[in-house]
C-alpha cells in the first residue's frame, strides 16, 4: 500500500498511487506520475499494459480503486466525466467519436453543449444569452477548423471523410472546449505516414501556439518518440520507466517489455 503525498509544486497533472482493479485483476497498480504545464507527455506500453485505463480514471470514465488524481491544483478523483470536462480537461478516444451524419462544422458545434451556460429554457425560448453563446461557439468552431487546416471541409458529412480527416475532426471536437489539458488516445492509429506527420504537427502546434498541455497514448513508437518531452512506460499495470525519448529507447526494462514488438524504435 503506497501513501498519499502532497502535490508536487510544479505538477499540472499528478497521479498519486493510482490503482484500478477489475475483480481480482489489477489493471493499474500504484501509479505515480506528474506532468508539468506545457509538457507533451507520452504514455506507452505493450497491449494490455493499462494505458487506456489510466486515461479513463483521469477523465471520469472509471472511478479509481485507490489513489488520487490532482489536476491544476484540484483533487478530481472520481468526478464524473462531465464534471472533469468542465475543468477544461478534454480527451479523444481510440475510435473516432463523431456524429457520422453531421457535417464537420456541426460535429464541432455539438461539443458546445458540454459548456453551455444558457440552459434548456434559454435555448428553447431563443433568449439573448442563448444567441450570444451560439455566436461565440460558431466563432470558436471556425477558428478551430482554420487552426487544423480543414476549414474547407466544414460542410462535408463526417461519414464521407477519409479516416485521417475524421481523426483530425475528433481532435477539433476536443479543442473547441478550450482545454488546459488535452488527452489523446492513439491519435495516429490507422493513419498513413503523411497523415501521421500532419497530425503530429497539429499536436505540437496545439502546445506551442495554444499553450495546451498534452498527454498522449500511442502505439506508433516513431511518432511518440518524435513528439514527447517525457515518456512514461507501463507494463502489466505498473510503471517500469520514465524519462526522455533517448533515455527510454536505451532502457533495458523497456526493451525487454517490447521484445518482439515490431514498431518499437531501438
Amino acid at each position: 500500500m503506497c501513501n498519499k503525498k502532497d502535490m508536487q509544486a510544479m505538477a499540472f497533472l499528478e497521479l498519486q498511487c493510482l490503482s484500478k482493479h477489475f475483480g481480482g485483476l489489477a489493471a493499474v497498480s500504484e501509479l505515480d506520475l506528474a506532468i508539468s504545464p506545457g509538457e507533451i507527455r507520452g504514455l506507452i506500453g505493450p497491449n494490455g499494459a493499462g494505458k487506456t485505463t489510466v486515461f479513463n480514471m483521469i477523465s471520469g470514465v472509471y472511478k479509481p480503486t485507490d489513489g488520487r488524481v490532482i489536476f491544476d491544483g484540484e483533487d478530481i478523483t472520481g468526478l464524473p466525466a462531465h464534471e472533469v470536462t468542465k475543468r477544461q480537461l478534454s480527451r479523444t478516444f481510440q475510435l473516432t467519436s463523431v456524429f457520422r451524419e453531421f457535417t464537420v462544422l456541426r460535429n464541432l458545434l455539438a461539443a458546445y453543449h458540454l459548456f453551455s451556460k444558457a440552459g434548456f429554457w434559454n435555448s428553447v425560448l431563443n433568449t439573448s444569452l442563448s444567441k450570444k453563446e451560439e455566436e461565440q461557439f460558431m466563432e470558436n468552431a471556425m477558428e478551430t477548423l482554420r487552426f487544423l487546416g480543414i476549414e474547407d471541409l466544414k460542410n462535408e458529412i463526417a461519414k464521407n471523410l477519409p479516416y485521417g480527416h475524421q481523426k483530425v475532426m475528433s481532435l477539433g471536437m476536443a479543442l473547441i472546449l478550450k482545454p488546459k489539458l488535452l488527452m489523446l488516445d492513439e491519435p495516429v492509429s490507422g493513419m498513413n505516414p503523411q497523415e501521421t506527420k500532419n497530425m503530429m504537427d497539429r499536436i505540437r502546434e496545439t502546445r506551442d501556439k495554444k499553450g495546451v498541455t498534452v498527454f498522449l497514448v500511442e502505439h506508433n513508437m516513431k511518432a511518440v518518440m518524435g513528439i514527447s518531452d517525457q515518456i512514461s512506460v507501463l507494463s502489466f499495470g505498473k510503471k517500469i520507466a520514465e524519462g526522455t525519448p533517448q533515455e527510454i529507447k536505451a532502457n533495458p526494462a523497456v526493451i525487454e517489455a517490447y521484445l518482439g514488438v515490431e514498431d518499437y524504435v531501438a
